[in-house]
């Protein structure tokens, strides 16, 4: 059932969150498998795994929300935000989702919940204090397209694979689990076994961790170009959303870095992602299109808008 008439789900993006989630499945039965072959005591692992998941997924508005200082509003104390989303809300025939603003001086909006449902659309003190009310009107458009295509929770959910994996390394190094499989029979027998578990284990980790990285990306990135379009197509104004992006991508290269470090944990989920200047993994490895990309598909379908039938 579709969440809003005025904002139809994108086929693409419904075929990749499948072709995600199917990957996703099929990594997770491979990392079971493996642990199995290995002899390990995997139980404790899976009901571990699976209670961060459940968390994750059932709580990921309330995370996103303290990760980044935020706090639902209601129309009495924001009624300038609220005012902007009944609008779009009505505009786009959709529930309308709780609101939110972070304390801070970033500019950068997200969206989050596991459903329509249980939404929230937060933006943040920076975003509405530097840009017009239109252009704000346009970014919180591009956030509600987020929720109206479902794709915040296949992003929590694959995205979570990655970390348990490099979770795992840790646990298996830390709580001296391989101390456990020489059997203390044969310190040199056992000792090449440990040797062989230990690069088995992080040779696994560090495959699963690249494949969920790049099945990651690859979503996120396309989901942002989705957004763009369906956000666009919805105020009727392209460009509006593209000057929202030009500003908001300025002034956080003006932001501390410092303050973008401590925020590059959420760039999935971010209108822009909070990259700091020099090398860092939000640089390497962004969560979003290059700005002229999202530009470029910005001024097109204005053009395309603009034409005349």
């Amino acid at each position: 059932m579709a969440i809003s008439r005025r904002i139809p789900p994108d086929r693409q993006l419904v075929f990749r969150m499948f072709l995600t989630g199917f990957f996703i499945v099929l990594l997770y039965g491979a990392v079971i498998g493996v642990l199995f072959a290995l002899h390990l005591a995997i139980g404790l692992i899976i009901f571990i795994g699976v209670a961060f998941a459940f968390a994750q997924y059932w709580f990921s508005d309330k995370i996103a929300l303290w990760g980044m200082h935020g706090h639902v509003v209601t129309a009495e104390q924001e009624p300038e935000l609220h005012g902007i989303i009944d609008r779009l809300c009505a505009l786009a025939d959709m529930k309308k989702p709780r609101v939110a603003i972070a304390e801070v001086d970033m500019p950068n909006a997200f969206a989050t919940g596991r459903n329509p449902n249980n939404a929230v659309v937060c933006a943040t003190r920076g975003i509405m204090r530097r840009l017009e009310e239109p252009e704000l009107e346009a970014v919180l458009a591009h956030e509600l397209s987020h929720v109206a295509h479902r794709d915040v929770a296949v992003m929590t959910i694959a995205s979570f694979l990655g970390m348990i994996a490099g979770l795992l390394t840790r646990v298996l190094f830390y709580s001296e689990i391989f101390g456990g499989f020489g059997g203390g029979n044969n310190n040199n027998q056992g000792g090449q076994q440990t040797a062989l578990l230990e690069m088995g284990v992080l040779v696994v980790s560090a495959v699963v961790y690249a494949i969920s990285f790049v099945l990651t990306m690859a979503l996120s990135r396309y989901r942002e170009l989705a957004a763009d379009r369906s956000g666009a197509i919805l105020i009727g104004r392209p460009s509006l959303l593209a000057s929202a992006l030009i500003k908001v991508t300025g002034e956080i290269s003006r932001i501390p870095t410092r303050d973008l470090r401590s925020a590059e944990h959420f760039n999935a989920f971010y209108f822009s992602p909070a990259i700091a200047s020099g090398a860092s993994l939000s640089s390497l490895f962004s969560t979003h299109p290059p700005l002229q990309k999202r530009l470029d598909a910005l001024a097109k379908l204005e053009a395309e808008m603009n034409q005349t039938p």
